[in-house]
């Protein structure tokens, strides 16, 4: 139950990211100083995507790359700054998810631990009490040896009767 309601979580964070990214994306496009910076990342960008693409196909990779055209750079680069963004809040969110399972674990270890320390507890509670029962069961035969069944039974008749025949007439 929980897995499908964390997707649904996430995939609605990515959702509501993405007007963000759109919005960053916009104002990226704008600013002069950001806008060549941008446009510098775009070219590096699409030289080691180029050469990646030409090692892979087995093409020569020594041939000039010619740059992207200012236009295609600026969309280019906002398009990648507004893939980032929305891949970091997912992954912000991943990480959220996994602390909060990695607490939750470790509070269910935490009981587990307790519930443990409580059952140990009791068994040695159990244990002294059974130690105590066997003691007096002991006693119980001992006594009941000395003076016999009977004398268990009529325990109190019998220390009455001793007492009566100890005392001169």
């Amino acid at each position: 139950m929980v897995l499908p309601l964390v997707k649904l979580g996430t995939l609605v964070l990515k959702t509501l990211s993405k007007p963000v990214a759109s919005r960053l994306k916009q104002q990226a496009g704008l600013h002069p100083r950001f806008r060549q910076l941008i446009i510098n990342l775009a070219q590096k960008n699409h030289k080691i995507t180029t050469q990646m693409q030409r090692r892979i196909y087995g093409h020569a990779t020594d041939v000039e790359i010619r740059p992207l055209n200012e236009e295609k750079a600026v969309q280019a680069a906002v398009d990648l700054i507004g893939e980032v963004f929305v891949f970091t809040v997912a992954g912000v969110a991943l990480i959220f998810e996994v602390q909060r399972s990695a607490r939750s674990e470790a509070r269910k270890e935490e009981i587990r631990k307790q519930e443990l320390e409580t059952m140990k507890q009791r068994d040695e509670d159990l244990s002294r009490e059974l130690e105590s029962l066997r003691r007096k069961v002991e006693e119980l035969e001992e006594l009941s040896k000395g003076r016999g069944l009977s004398g268990v039974f009529h325990f109190k008749h019998a220390t009455t009767e001793a007492a009566k025949s100890t005392k001169p007439a």
